[in-house]
């Protein structure tokens, strides 16, 4: 990230700076990600990374302010990957977030944005049910929750260290994406899959030349298209933002 999201970055702000923020607009969101392996030409903390990435784009184009991004979630089959910190279940990831809330609501917030990059099953379920009960206790602050792989008319399908997440940390990060970590591509190289899904159970061997990666092949990606992904991604979170805040004025 660079210095121009110092403006919507809550741990980098002074108190009469985020009273300034909350006057424009009383929005706050919350990355989610966790520490995950992403292949050998990624980071483990990409989910985080993008999360966050994606809100500050959101934030400082409409208003709003986000938190530093939480390094721990659950669930998705990676738990024994290498460099992976997962934890085995919600609970301790609930209270954190649950107390979170409580304590923006009491700052006078009025919509929280639970915003996860890391979207297995578990994880979706754990922020969807946290926003459902927030929501039914008719707080004066309401919760959004939305995860990465719910975007729509998004250029490429969400994956797992493939072409998606590839490129849309490229528009991030660049810097931190090498390909050139992943076997070579070579004329004629044999079908790995041999025939099965690029998300198939095939890609857990540690053999794979594409381990760890669900998805398609990342090592073809094409820079170019980062920047159409990520103003992708920041439409529709955005309007998605604007639509839940909308209801709450």
């Amino acid at each position: 990230m660079t210095p121009e999201f110092q403006p919507v970055q809550i741990e980098l702000l002074m108190p009469h700076e985020i009273r300034a923020a909350m006057a424009e607009r009383p929005v706050v969101f919350m990355p989610l990600g966790t520490y995950e392996w992403h292949a050998e030409h990624l980071p483990i903390g990409l989910d985080a990374l993008t999360a966050q990435g994606v809100c500050l784009h959101v934030a400082l184009r409409d208003g709003g302010l986000v938190c530093p991004p939480l390094y721990y979630g659950t669930g998705g089959g990676h738990g024994d990957y290498p460099f992976t910190i997962m934890m085995q279940g919600e609970a301790e990831i609930a209270a954190l977030l649950r107390y979170s809330l409580v304590r923006l609501r009491d700052f006078g917030m009025q919509l929280a944005v639970l915003f996860s990059g890391h979207f297995a099953p578990e994880q979706i379920r754990m922020i969807e049910n946290i926003a459902a009960q927030w929501n039914d206790e008719g707080h004066s602050m309401q919760v959004l929750a939305l995860a990465m792989n719910m975007g729509e008319d998004i250029p490429i399908e969400p994956d797992h260290a493939g072409m998606f997440e590839t490129t849309l940390l490229a528009s991030l990060w660049p810097d931190r994406v090498d390909v050139s970590r992943l076997p070579p591509l070579e004329e004629g190289l044999p079908d790995a899959d041999r025939g099965k899904s690029p998300f198939g159970a095939q890609r857990h061997d540690p053999q794979h030349p594409l381990h760890g990666i669900f998805g398609p092949d990342p090592r073809g990606y094409d820079p170019k298209g980062a920047p159409l992904l990520l103003d992708a991604m920041v439409g529709w979170l955005g309007a998605r933002v604007q639509q839940a805040f909308g209801s709450v004025r």
